[in-house]
């Protein structure tokens, strides 16, 4: 009889051997599916099959983490952060998602923990540039200096993280930022302008007595190269210097503005409270007036902003800016007269500066007006002052598109396109140019080129609108 009690249960085990056996095979299966899904991107549908194959083969812990990647490549941060859950032991680049995944959901102290953790068992550059990302969500200075040291520890000749460096350190050690920033213009030519002007900056604010003027000349010049979320911190600085600096309130009422057009938050009444604090402390400032001019004008308010040019004017009347923006104020206050006898007396106070005689032959283009007797004159003007000046050019262009010279308008804007392609404005002049020829095809050709060049910018807006209206 003792053999009838072996053969019972090697009866059950064979059948129970039997069900098991499918259940890795389908793992494969659903791992197929998985890299199948993850290499054509359709991160969606990769998710789930890693998921399954990860239920079915659980020896198997890496397919959690692409399960994980899955969903943070297609934005699902929860299921993501669920997936990376079952992980024990996550690889660098795991730990680099998660975080990733946390920052993607908003939540940044969550994410900067993680990466601080990953950072525990890898010593990772890339690890450590995230870490800098969830820093600057936080405007976190401190620790977005302590990341790219660290970054730059492991990939010293990293030509960007010098840079951001840099543009860190202008704001909490100027006298340090200057070696950041000329050796990413060494590494990468294409840091050299911005670089040039944050050199000069640094340079002036080194030799000026007072602690809070030097921070706002390094904010200012920030704001130069478009870093105005850093300019925010440096004009906030320079009004803890000193919290009678007019132009400090001024100039930071001015970041916050900016900062919100850049990132497309609505305007409202941000940096307001700062410049009216600065006329406050300093009504006769033209610095403090000629903002809150640049104010009112985004808030579509021009009788304000003509009344703070007006006071500029009057208390720096050989100034041509000032007048300049008296042209701008009438020009949008629907006051054309005033707006030419502004720009004109512009250009007598400056008879030198190109700028100055542009802007009065675009107010001509612009408006129609006066094409013949003011506005050719001004742009022949601007040319012979500044041949290389696209804008001098462009707007030599569109006079003569404006007073019927289609001929030209054309070999002008040509030129001008050819040497400055990256000069979209005379690209837009020359489509118009095309258009009014009857060249339709180059016209749409050009058009088409602006709209993808410049997809969310205005002339790519505009191009779009001219599609619209003479190709649908």
């Amino acid at each position: 009889m003792p053999g009838k009690r072996i053969t019972v249960p090697l009866v059950l085990l064979a059948l129970l051997a039997a069900f098991l056996a499918p259940i890795p095979s389908m793992g494969f299966v659903w791992l197929n599916r998985a890299e199948a899904s993850f290499d054509a991107q359709d991160f969606n549908s990769a998710a789930g099959f890693y998921a399954q194959a990860a239920r079915l083969l659980p020896w198997r812990s890496d397919l959690w983490e692409m399960a994980g990647m899955s969903a943070t490549f297609m934005g699902n941060s929860k299921q993501a952060i669920e997936n990376y859950g079952h992980v024990s032991e996550l690889s660098a680049t795991g730990w680099q998602m998660l975080g990733l995944s946390y920052i993607l959901s908003g939540d940044s102290d969550t994410a900067i923990t993680t990466f601080k953790q990953g950072l525990q068992f890898y010593d990772s550059a890339a690890i450590y540039a995230l870490l800098v990302a969830a820093y600057g969500n936080q405007n976190n200075l401190e620790g977005q200096r302590d990341g790219l040291e660290n970054l730059l520890r492991l990939e010293p000749e990293d030509a960007r993280a010098h840079y951001h460096l840099g543009l860190i350190l202008t704001v909490l050690e100027p006298e340090q930022a200057l070696t950041h920033l000329m050796f990413a213009a060494s590494l990468d030519p294409k840091f050299d302008p911005a670089v040039q002007t944050l050199r000069s900056a640094l340079n002036l604010s080194s030799t000026q007595p007072d602690a809070s003027q030097q921070m706002v000349t390094n904010g200012r010049a920030l704001g130069l190269v478009k870093e105005w979320a850093l300019a925010i911190p440096a004009f906030e600085k320079a009004v803890s210097l000193d919290e009678e600096n007019a132009e400090a309130w001024a100039w930071l009422g001015e970041a916050k503005q900016q900062q919100n057009i850049i990132t497309n938050v609505p305007m409202n009444d941000a940096g307001r409270v700062e410049l009216d604090k600065a006329v406050r402390l300093d009504h006769t400032s033209v610095v403090v007036r000629g903002l809150r001019a640049l104010y009112w004008s985004r808030q579509e308010k021009y009788p304000q902003m003509r009344a703070e040019y007006s006071l500029a004017a009057m208390y720096e009347p050989e100034n041509p800016a000032w007048q300049a923006g008296l042209g701008d104020a009438y020009l949008k206050s629907g006051d054309l007269v005033s707006a030419l006898a502004a720009y004109r007396r512009a250009t007598e106070l400056a008879p030198n500066e190109s700028t100055y005689w542009t802007l009065l032959a675009v107010f001509c283009a612009q408006n129609n007006v006066y094409l013949d007797e003011v506005g050719l004159p001004a742009a022949q003007k601007a040319v012979a002052i500044s041949p290389d000046d696209p804008p001098a050019l462009d707007a030599l262009g569109w006079v003569y598109l404006a007073s019927g010279r289609y001929a030209s308008a054309e070999q002008t804007l040509l030129d001008v396109t050819e040497r400055f392609p990256a000069y979209l404005s005379a690209h837009l002049h020359l489509a118009l140019t095309y258009l009014a020829q009857g060249d339709y095809p180059s016209a749409k050709e050009k058009l088409v080129y602006i709209q993808s060049t410049d997809p969310k910018g205005p002339h790519g807006e505009l191009a779009g609108q001219f599609l619209k209206q003479y190709f649908q």
